[in-house]
């Protein structure tokens, strides 16, 4: 049983691993595996498991069955915890990406630099994957799965279906914990999981099996596009706050290679790439070919435009360096002016006595607590709900007091400053300006 998931441990004969251990059945087969097979081969386990807290009882009672398991046969183990529904409202993340998030930063520091990560996806997780992707609209790379091996992350089942790891279960009379959680259908992978992959296994037994020989095909082909794409970018050059890259060249590339190539320089000159959507890639491909001096404006700052030879992606200078304000004065922010008064304004903040006042652009770790709100939110999931886009987000001010985000335009107050609730008094307005750019024009 399991030879496959044998071949790709073979090759850590010899070494410390770190198995990621839940107390589930997937990660129990793994556990058993390498502490029985991988042991003969000298592949040294220690145990991690983390508690999310999202389970109470039931996530300690894990916890406690993976420490006992261990403890019988001799297998270190550690274990680490976190807030994760804190850490989900502190940076805008959904339950399960806080999980994930808070999850991989433990094993990571468990592991230190030198022992790879071994987690216990198997190919039923590989077609949820897919699946879910496929709904949101993913490219070639979304379709290609979870990775078998990446940045120390190793997952040897990663090509078996989970009814060969319930036979290797049955077969070592493994015991093991069952999340509640897995059972609800309130979450789009147990809908796949409970109604959509029991219907595509009755239309052909092997799906899962068919969908990840699939996905390691489609690998090779995303390899083989992004290849290309680092060709391409191999060309562009440096310039003042961005970089540049020649019109000519990537209309000769391939379609699949300059979109490639475009999300590369907008997330290099951004620095970040989770807000960058296809619509975005799609608008600074359309530049390529439309008359010179049009603009489109981007997520964190960025501006990409094409000046007749050249494609360039620049960061924005619209957002000035923090500023202090003082009573009577006049802050201008990019298209913003942000007045401070004694005696009357749109905003009335209560501040502590001698607070300093600036006005500066939005933070990843911004949050605030509006009147009447259940609790502290990031700013970022507050835009959102506001329907304010992350190009108008990163152009909006933040006024803060102590440095702590106390007024944004178009979000509201943080109740921490709310009248009374501290000795002093001021008054804040905003006030916008539209200016005119060949974007505005166009009607970009």
């Amino acid at each position: 049983m399991l030879e496959r998931a044998k071949e790709v441990l073979s090759g850590l004969a010899g070494r410390e691993v770190l198995a990621a251990v839940s107390g589930g059945m997937d990660s129990m087969c793994l556990l058993q595996l390498l502490h029985s097979w991988g042991g003969v081969r000298g592949i040294r386990v220690t145990a991690a498991h983390f508690n999310h807290q999202l389970r109470q009882e039931e996530a300690d009672r894990d916890e406690a069955f993976v420490r006992g398991w261990c403890a019988e046969r001799g297998i270190p183990v550690v274990c680490g915890r976190g807030d994760v529904r804190a850490l989900a409202e502190e940076r805008g993340l959904s339950i399960e990406e806080a999980a994930r998030e808070a999850r991989y930063a433990f094993l990571r520091e468990a592991a230190g630099e030198t022992s790879p990560i071994l987690t216990a996806h198997h190919a039923d997780d590989n077609a949820e994957t897919m699946l879910l992707n496929l709904l949101r609209g993913t490219g070639l790379r979304g379709l290609t799965g979870i990775p078998a091996q990446r940045q120390g992350i190793v997952r040897p089942f990663l090509e078996i279906p989970r009814t060969e790891l319930a036979v290797y279960a049955a077969e070592q009379s493994l015991v093991w914990v069952e999340d509640s959680t897995n059972a609800q259908e309130d979450a789009a992978r147990n809908v796949l999981r409970h109604r959509v992959l029991p219907v595509l296994r009755e239309l052909n037994p092997r799906a899962v099996e068919n969908m990840t020989r699939t996905a390691l095909l489609l690998e090779r082909d995303e390899a083989a596009l992004t290849r290309g794409a680092q060709e391409l970018l191999s060309r562009c050059y440096p310039m003042e706050r961005g970089l540049g890259i020649s019109a000519a060249d990537c209309l000769r590339a391939d379609d699949a290679v300059r979109s490639r190539c475009v999300l590369e320089l907008l997330s290099r000159v951004g620095g970040h790439r989770k807000d960058l959507s296809a619509a975005h890639v799609e608008a600074v491909c359309g530049l390529l070919q439309g008359p010179p001096g049009r603009e489109v404006r981007l997520p964190y700052g960025v501006i990409a435009r094409q000046d007749g030879r050249n494609l360039l992606v620049q960061r924005s200078e619209e957002s000035p360096e923090a500023a202090v304000l003082t009573i009577g004065e006049t802050v201008f922010f990019g298209r913003w002016q942000v007045c401070l008064s004694a005696d009357s304004g749109a905003w009335v903040l209560s501040v502590p006595a001698g607070a300093e006042l600036t006005v500066t652009p939005w933070s990843r770790d911004d949050g605030m607590t509006l009147p009447g709100s259940r609790g502290r939110r990031s700013l970022k999931r507050l835009c959102a709900d506001a329907g304010i886009s992350p190009e108008q987000r990163d152009r909006l001010p933040v006024l803060r007091v102590n440095g702590q985000c106390a007024v944004v335009p178009g979000i509201g107050m943080d109740q921490d400053f709310a009248s009374g609730s501290h000795p002093e008094t001021v008054f804040v307005t905003f006030y916008q300006h539209y200016i005119e750019t060949e974007e505005n024009r166009h009607g970009a």
